[in-house]
C-alpha cells in the first residue's frame, strides 16, 4: 500500500502530509474522507499551544490545531474509532499529524500537528487523563516552517488556560488535496 501525500495550501504556505494507512487504516481512511470529499473547504488552523499559552497545564505540549472548528459543522462526518498509538506503532515526533479528541471514540475532523516531539501525547502519556493518548496517522513532508508560523500567531480567548489559546486571527485552510 502506498503512503498519501497531502498538499494542505494555508494562508502562510503549503504543507505537505505523508500519511501512514498501514499502520492507522481507521484515521487515515477518515481523513482522506474529508479531503477527497472536499469537507475541509472553509477549514482552519484556529489554536496554538506553547509553553507560555499554557501555563496552569502541568503537561506541556507544543502543537497547532485546525478542521473545521470544535462546534457543530455541517461537513462533519459522525466519530470513528480510536487507533492508539500502542497499536499503531507511530509516535508523536516533530511534524507528526494527529486526531483531537475529547474521549476515544470521538474523533471526527479536528487534527493537530506537532511541534518537536510530544511523548505525552502517545498512549500511556499524561496530556489526557484517560492515558489512551492521541491517534497519530502521518507527518510532514515539508512546510514546518508555516506550522512553526502558525505557532507563533497572537493567541488568547476563552480557552482554558491548561489548554492553549485560540489564534486571534485563525489561519485559513484554502485548500486540501491528495498530491
Amino acid at each position: 500500500m502506498t503512503n498519501p501525500v497531502i498538499l494542505m495550501k494555508t494562508e502562510l504556505g503549503e504543507i505537505y502530509l505523508k500519511l501512514h494507512p498501514e499502520q492507522a487504516p481507521l484515521t487515515v481512511a477518515n481523513f482522506l474522507r474529508y479531503v477527497d470529499e472536499g469537507r475541509y473547504r472553509g477549514a482552519a488552523f484556529y489554536r496554538a499551544v506553547r509553553p507560555d499559552n499554557q501555563p496552569q497545564s502541568p503537561v506541556k505540549i507544543e502543537v497547532i490545531q485546525g478542521g473545521l472548528g470544535m462546534e457543530e459543522h455541517p461537513q462533519k462526518l459522525g466519530p470513528i474509532p480510536h487507533e492508539t498509538t500502542a497499536a499503531t506503532g507511530l509516535r508523536h515526533l516533530d511534524g507528526t499529524i494527529s486526531m483531537s479528541r475529547l474521549e476515544p471514540g470521538s474523533a471526527h475532523s479536528e487534527f493537530f500537528i506537532c511541534i518537536s516531539d510530544q511523548p505525552e501525547l502517545d498512549f500511556g502519556g499524561r496530556r489526557n487523563p484517560d492515558g489512551q493518548g492521541f491517534a497519530a496517522f502521518g507527518r510532514v513532508l515539508s512546510g514546518m516552517e508555516v506550522v512553526w508560523a502558525i505557532q507563533a500567531r497572537p493567541t488568547g480567548g476563552d480557552t482554558p488556560p491548561a489548554q492553549g489559546q485560540w489564534v486571534l486571527r485563525p489561519v485559513g485552510i484554502l485548500e486540501v488535496r491528495r498530491r
